[in-house]
């Protein structure tokens, strides 16, 4: 069975780090388009990184462009967002998700497969 699997999420304060990950089993995720979503209460699914299945391709929203960077390691599985100098607008839940041919790689309605998320909380 499918399963994405998030971790890394928890509070810190406005101008920290974290570094969430997500790992996948179930399929050979190396041929997979995997994105970072998140979402605020009240809010809609925001794309924030999506990432290329060889990981020579990355796009980020411009609201986290040069603070986070989305990689992958295909040998493990495994898809990460490293996140600096966060702010209190950064608080969501992060979710990850996949898709083998996203027709747009920021937009939830073309991925397939997500996780349950992982919570931020950024405090200032």
């Amino acid at each position: 069975q499918d399963q994405l699997v998030e971790s890394g999420g928890g509070s810190v304060q406005a101008g920290g780090s974290l570094r969430l990950s997500c790992a996948a089993s179930g399929d050979t995720y190396s041929n997979y388009y995997m994105a970072w979503f998140r979402q605020a209460p009240g809010k809609g699914r925001e794309g924030v990184a999506a990432i290329s299945p060889g990981g020579g391709i990355t796009a980020y929203s411009d609201s986290v462009k040069g603070r986070f960077t989305i990689s992958r390691d295909n040998a493990k599985n495994t898809l990460y967002l490293q996140m600096n100098s966060l702010k209190p607008e950064d608080t969501a839940m992060y979710y990850c998700a996949a898709d083998r041919r996203p027709g747009n790689t920021l937009v939830a309605v073309y991925y397939r497969y997500w996780g349950r998320g992982t919570q931020v909380t950024v405090s200032s």
